[in-house]
């Protein structure tokens, strides 16, 4: 029997509404991630030193520390914004030149996109 060389890789949902963190964690789970969530950008701090993470899909509009304050205390770990908010490519472009930003997610999302995108991400 072989062993897998790839061990799951962990995924942190950071979105204040629960049925979003829900839903992603649900589908993401289904697709073999081993999932984290935070209700916030604070607690995405909290718990990031206590385990690794592969990518954190982060909410761009959360109540508390704004999201720039937040992604300046994330070292090395790649993140993808979550947001209803319509974005204009240029604006996207902008978003994604920052830091460790690598791509940008629309909400509400299709699933077949998001995992796409989330594997395209996570090297798999």
């Amino acid at each position: 029997m072989e062993i897998k060389k790839n061990m799951s890789k962990t995924i942190m949902i950071v979105d204040d509404e629960k049925d979003i963190r829900d839903t992603t964690k649900m589908i993401l789970e289904k697709e073999g991630y081993n999932i984290i969530t935070a209700i916030n950008g604070e607690d995405c701090l909290k718990k990031l030193p206590k385990q690794e993470v592969d990518l954190i899909l982060l909410d761009i509009m959360m109540p508390g520390a704004p999201v720039r304050e937040i992604i300046k205390k994330i070292k090395d770990t790649k993140i993808a914004y979550l947001s209803v908010v319509k974005t204009s490519e240029a604006e996207k472009e902008e978003l994604i030149g920052q830091k460790n930003i690598v791509d940008f997610i629309q909400k509400p999302f299709d699933i077949e996109d998001l995992v796409k995108k989330v594997k395209k991400i996570v090297g798999e």
